[in-house]
């Protein structure tokens, strides 16, 4: 028997002294504040709580130790505290996806109380031990200093207020409930009779399964039924765009990589089901896997039926080999970009429960839930309309959400069972799962006359996305046409191979195929003006994008504000002893000829409450923000009163939440739903319009294939700008990353400068530190301490500069911001680095002394 106390009222443990107290808050006691986001490596922060004084990780803390402690978690923190310190981070911009936001809160109080004036340095001290995916750490750090201030001088905080029309800070959505931990996220949630599923997956990265054996598991007690690919009743493969990724590896068929799953068990407790996992004997014939990206392209096939060089982009315009043999300068190398995790601090979960007649509800977190609803019911062989999936607004997703991960095996196993199920990833069991960032291998040329105007590009990029397609081909797409980056160059030969091999996926993640193209051709850029003596500003702008000119695709641009990124960041750069810079450039929008069509409801409930359906996912972006800012644009109805929802129950079919188009494809629908509700306006008031609903849609389909011939070339609706300058200092340290982002139109100026900052720290992350080796196709670790993620003592100062040069197409001139932060920053790095040091870089992360 263990007692002490938690949040003041006095408790009595009797379970298991080894259990960790997260557990026993999280399950047993069901405060579910306290996050598990690195299931127990002590390394996310995300479970802090306060023991006796001090702030203490709970993942890490045996039951046996708490004898006689006082224990707190937010829900027993002094509420004029807990509060402050929530609002200070709410006005700050310090919650994006907020999955993080409890643990740091945690953090800040003990800090305060213990120094109640902290500077910079002792708060990036004191949360030495978090992370946060999303925020760059910038605007936290803000945040508890100014709830010190408050706390300080006994100054009672509230929320900003705000019109809710676009051009203001208004306060992220649902974030002070976010911060406080209030808001569930999917792993949150319990259900009456809820059943708890762990998945077997594969031993091997290719190998054929014999034989599979689950007697000793299924004789657990707890066990309630062992699933393997035999139990669905309809299609056994499922894909975003290729239908080649296997739900489960039956008897008798091969496995394609470590994170294929073998069978799902399902059981009273997720312990019990993970004891289970372990007694299940499979037998394989285990096969040579084919993981090197070039021996693939004409090596075994990884999927019998289509070789492994599925997909080849091509873009030709002029004789690029008759151009660079011409030209005055070249500068050629050969570039990789490594394997990289997203790292979002919730990990995959997802519960399904019977809906009481003959389908099923899901709760996801997905970064599309009507791409869930559709490969669900194809597994389940059900109609569409049987399947409705709730969005739970997730913790971070970065592109690592697009594909079903468990939404599929949990559904499963909650259909055939028709009892509720929930099935949550380890983080181990993460990292082994989802697609990652493509390593992409390239070959460039690029020349330049003695005018220093380019004239020539010659790309070929190979991408290694692992076992299944995802959205792969889609990122070699971008590859190819972002080649050419910021910049006019007028003769074009590219060529971008998209390959299956034996390891982990790789699909969507920031900047989707622009990050790793940048980082080549600047390095390629600082080489001509070095061969020449060209000024690397200058070249830059002089051979910068503008209206009228086209990019590495052939599509004419409108509404380019490179050069006014470039000339708000001059005089930083030239003052700088070292310093790198890169420009940028990143597509919204699926397009190449695909459809990017988004659908809204406005529906009105009373004077006191309208709710605005749309389609897209919240994860930390801001895209929740994006519509009820255009609505109260549009409508200058309160903001208060607004409620976002994301459920397939509304029919409005939305496709993924990705490619940096969510703010332009819900803001154009929602002002096209508006315009009734406008004119309505003008004659009624709310509470005489109870029970009406509007609905808008905006629809693009008029971008063009790769490879067609067309009158014009339109790849993509949209683009965003930037340039980033990588000041470095005298002893070769990142002193500051100034970043110059064209919005078009600034839609929320404090979350822009968010998402730029989080986008920045991840670049810099790909540029130094992060990787995930893999070798014969198994992980070198699976441990999230071994990512390498910055932390906040190791974040340089970020400077944001905002700048509008209203877009053609985006709503009141917006363009995508979601990526572009990251997309040029590695590149900067790199050519700081060249700067200080004279030697050119040629692969990610980058070497330094």
């Amino acid at each position: 028997m263990i007692t002490f106390t938690l949040n003041g009222v006095n408790e009595t443990f009797h379970g298991n002294p080894e259990e960790n107290l997260l557990k026993y808050l999280r399950l047993d006691k069901h405060i579910t504040s306290i996050k598990d986001g690195c299931s127990n490596q002590a390394t996310c922060g995300a479970c802090t709580v306060e023991i006796n004084g001090k702030a203490k990780l709970a993942c890490v803390i045996k039951m046996k130790t708490i004898e006689g402690a006082e224990i707190f978690t937010p829900e027993g923190f002094p509420e004029y505290v807990k509060d402050t310190i929530a609002k200070a981070f709410v006005n700050k911009g310090a919650v994006q996806c907020g999955f993080c936001s409890p643990g740091f809160i945690s953090r800040t109080k003990v800090l305060l109380q213990e120094n109640p004036n902290p500077t910079i340095d002792e708060i990036q001290k004191a949360i030495k031990p978090h992370i946060c995916r999303c925020t760059g750490y910038k605007k936290i750090e803000e945040a508890i200093q100014y709830a010190g201030q408050s706390i300080r001088e006994n100054i009672k905080l509230e929320i900003t207020k705000t019109s809710g029309k676009i051009g203001v800070s208004h306060p992220k959505y649902d974030a002070y409930k976010t911060a406080i931990g209030e808001r569930k996220f999917v792993d949150d949630m319990f259900f009456d009779g809820m059943l708890y599923a762990a998945l077997k997956f594969s031993d091997h990265p290719k190998a054929k399964v014999l034989k599979i054996d689950i007697t000793k598991a299924e004789k657990l007690q707890g066990v309630h039924k062992i699933f393997t690919a035999k139990d669905i009743p309809g299609e056994k493969k499922v894909g975003l765009i290729y239908q080649d990724w296997s739900v489960m590896i039956d008897e008798g068929k091969t496995t394609h990589y470590i994170g294929d799953v073998i069978a799902g068990i399902v059981a009273d407790s997720d312990e019990i089901a993970r004891e289970a996992v372990q007694l299940i004997k499979v037998d394989y014939e285990v096969l040579e896997p084919v993981t090197d990206v070039y021996n693939a392209i004409n090596g075994a096939r990884v999927h019998p039926e289509k070789p492994n060089n599925f997909d080849t982009c091509q873009f030709t315009i002029g004789d690029a080999d008759k151009t660079i043999r011409e030209s005055k300068y070249v500068s050629k190398g050969k570039f990789e970009t490594q394997r990289i995790e997203h790292a979002f601090l919730e990990k995959e979960a997802a519960i399904a429960r019977p809906d009481g007649k003959d389908g099923l509800e899901l709760f996801s977190q997905s970064q599309g839930v009507y791409e869930d609803r559709r490969q669900v019911a194809m597994i389940l062989g059900l109609d569409e309309e049987k399947v409705r999936v709730t969005l739970i607004a997730n913790g971070g997703g970065f592109g690592g959400k697009e594909d079903l991960s468990v939404q599929g095996h949990t559904a499963l196993f909650a259909y055939l069972l028709q009892k509720p199920v929930k099935l949550t990833l380890t983080r181990e069991e993460s990292i082994r799962l989802h697609p990652k960032k493509h390593p992409v291998f390239m070959e460039m040329e690029l020349a330049a006359n003695e005018n220093g105007k380019l004239t020539a590009l010659k790309l070929r990029a190979i991408g290694d996305t692992g076992a299944y397609a995802s959205v792969g081909t889609k990122v070699l797409e971008r590859v190819a046409g972002h080649a050419s980056a910021g910049y006019y160059v007028p003769v074009i030969d590219i060529e971008a191979k998209t390959v299956y091999t034996n390891n982990i996926p790789c699909g969507a993640k920031r900047g989707f195929g622009a990050n790793q193209v940048s980082f080549a051709i600047e390095q390629c850029i600082d080489d001509l003006c070095n061969q020449a003596g060209f000024d690397r500003w200058q070249f830059r702008y002089e051979n910068a994008l503008t209206d009228g000119l086209k990019t590495s695709t052939g599509q004419t641009v409108q509404g380019v504000g490179i050069r006014a990124c470039l000339e708000e960041i001059k005089d930083d750069f030239k003052n700088a002893k070292y310093a790198g810079l890169a420009c940028a450039i990143k597509n919204s929008g699926v397009g190449n000829g695909m459809i990017d069509e988004s659908k809204v409801i406005i529906e009105i409930i009373s004077e006191n409450k309208v709710r605005l359906h749309h389609g897209c996912t919240e994860m930390g972006q801001g895209v929740h923000n994006m519509a009820l800012q255009t609505l109260c644009e549009e409508t200058v109805i309160s903001p208060d009163i607004i409620e976002v929802v994301v459920d397939t129950e509304a029919q409005i079919k939305t496709g993924m939440t990705t490619s940096s188009r969510a703010t332009a494809l819900v803001g154009l629908a929602v002002i096209n739903a508006a315009k009734a509700f406008k004119g309505d306006l003008k004659t009624k008031s709310l509470k005489n319009l109870a029970g009406k609903s509007y609905k808008g849609q905006y629809i693009c389909d008029w971008t063009t294939k790769p490879g067609t011939k067309v009158k014009e070339q339109i790849t993509h609706y949209s683009y965003g700008y930037a340039a980033q300058v990588c000041i470095i200092n005298d002893d070769g340290k990142i002193k500051k990353i100034i970043a110059a982002h064209d919005g078009g139109k600034i839609m929320n100026p404090m979350l822009f400068e968010g998402q730029v900052e989080g986008g920045v720290h991840m670049g810099l992350g790909y540029a130094l530190t992060e990787s995930l080796p893999m070798k014969d196709g198994f992980l070198l670790s699976d441990k999230m301490k071994d990512l390498k993620i910055l932390r906040a003592h190791e974040t340089p100062e970020i400077d944001v500069r905002m700048i509008e040069v209203k877009d053609p197409v985006g709503p009141y001139g917006a363009k995508g911001i979601g990526e572009i932060g990251m997309v040029p920053t590695a590149a900067a790095v790199s050519c700081a680095l060249t700067k200080f040091d004279g030697e050119r870089r040629y692969k990610l992360p980058l070497k330094r002394d």
